[in-house]
């Protein structure tokens, strides 16, 4: 398995958060509710779930109107001064990740290529731009390019 989020990690996620992690048999569980009864997000994160034929961390946001899932988690970065969580997976180069905000408040970007993350987001087009700037912060989460180095937390 390339990543697990530690009983320890999942209490500092809590606390950026605003709330509490409930501990079910082999997952957490948080819920998140906004001044607005329908601005509410709950989160699961399985630390290690087989996932086809490995194991690896999931992460799922459910919305009242979507489901986000990242599957093979590899490195998570929180920001108190922003109130957000960054769940990471890289792949080939690529790299999603879903944003959680205190609040409930969620946002996901896939397949966005690495070097996007510390290039010149001036360079970028408007629309993508965005998704550059907001997960440059996972770049401390993530193993250097060609690295066997395992990604981690950035907590």
């Amino acid at each position: 398995m390339d990543f697990q989020l530690s009983e320890e990690n999942i209490q500092k996620i809590g606390g950026v958060l605003g709330a509490e992690p409930k501990k079910y048999s082999n997952y957490f569980r948080f819920e998140m509710q906004g001044e607005d009864e329908n601005h509410r997000a709950v989160v699961e994160i399985h630390p290690s779930i087989p996932i086809g034929k490995s194991e690896g961390a999931l992460v799922t946001v459910f919305t009242p109107n979507t489901n986000l899932q990242l599957q093979h988690c590899s490195g998570v970065v929180l920001s108190e001064m922003m109130g957000e969580v960054t769940f990471v997976a890289e792949y080939a180069g690529k790299i999603t990740g879903i944003i959680l905000e205190k609040g409930g408040s969620c946002s996901m970007y896939a397949n966005v290529d690495r070097e996007m993350l510390s290039g010149d987001f001036t360079q970028l087009a408007p629309e993508v731009m965005l998704s550059g700037v907001a997960l440059s912060l996972t770049e401390v989460a993530l193993p250097e390019p060609g690295s066997s180095e395992q990604p981690g937390a950035g907590a």
